[in-house]
């Protein structure tokens, strides 16, 4: 008795014609087009967020060096009407501290602006790797 001929099995995948393959590439790039713009939006929306929290922190560093400059005049005038430690001594540590907060608020302000803060560095990269995803795929 022969042994029965072992079936051939089906290609998993079945013949798809270029057309379908070109449809099938198109409708891929389109979503990932897609994908990529909601990240962007989004990072952009992010820095938005940045800039406006960081002028606030600037307009608020200013206000507290102008509160700052008062009182250091203020400090000033009494430190020079009285020779010793006083209400103007006083004044001048209060100011001094006021000074210290306000040239810390802004420069935390400054930080958040900065051009490497606001960039969409999760965008460039996403795009960087799909570019490489492409290449390899096409080759």
């Amino acid at each position: 008795m022969t042994p029965d001929p072992i079936p051939e099995r089906p290609d998993p995948r079945p013949e798809r014609s270029l057309a379908e393959l070109i449809s099938d590439l198109i409708q891929q790039l389109s979503t990932l087009v897609q994908t990529e713009g909601k990240l962007l939006r989004s990072e952009l929306r992010e820095s938005g967020e940045r800039i406006g929290a960081g002028a606030v922190e600037i307009l608020a560093g200013a206000a507290l060096f102008i509160a700052a400059l008062v009182v250091l005049l203020q400090a000033l005038v009494h430190g020079l009407a009285q020779t010793g430690l006083g209400m103007g001594w006083s004044s001048l540590v209060v100011g001094l501290a006021v000074a210290l907060i306000g040239y810390l608020t802004l420069q935390r302000g400054r930080k958040n602006l900065t051009s490497d803060a606001l960039a969409p560095s999760r965008s460039a990269e996403q795009l960087r790797k799909d570019a490489h995803l492409v290449k390899e795929q096409t080759q």
